[in-house]
């Protein structure tokens, strides 16, 4: 799980998410054939970066102020 850079930079944003796939992708492979691991989630991004989260591999997201917030 992580949590992406709070930064109005969607690339420096982006380039967060893309290490944390990548270092998902690495431990997948590394605990892959042992019965008790399960690499199947990969959890990134929030309310204000979803979009970006899951263009990088993300299958889980925290959605939590988006909840919260009023539509008019």
């Amino acid at each position: 799980m992580t949590i992406g850079l709070l930064s109005e930079d969607k690339e420096k944003v982006a380039q967060c998410f893309e290490l944390t796939r990548a270092l998902f992708e690495r431990a997948k492979q590394h605990f892959a054939g042992h019965a008790r691991v399960k690499m199947q989630y990969l959890s990134m991004g929030m309310t204000q970066d979803y979009e970006i989260a899951l263009e990088h591999g993300s299958n889980m997201i925290r959605v939590g102020s988006a909840i919260f917030e009023e539509k008019l």
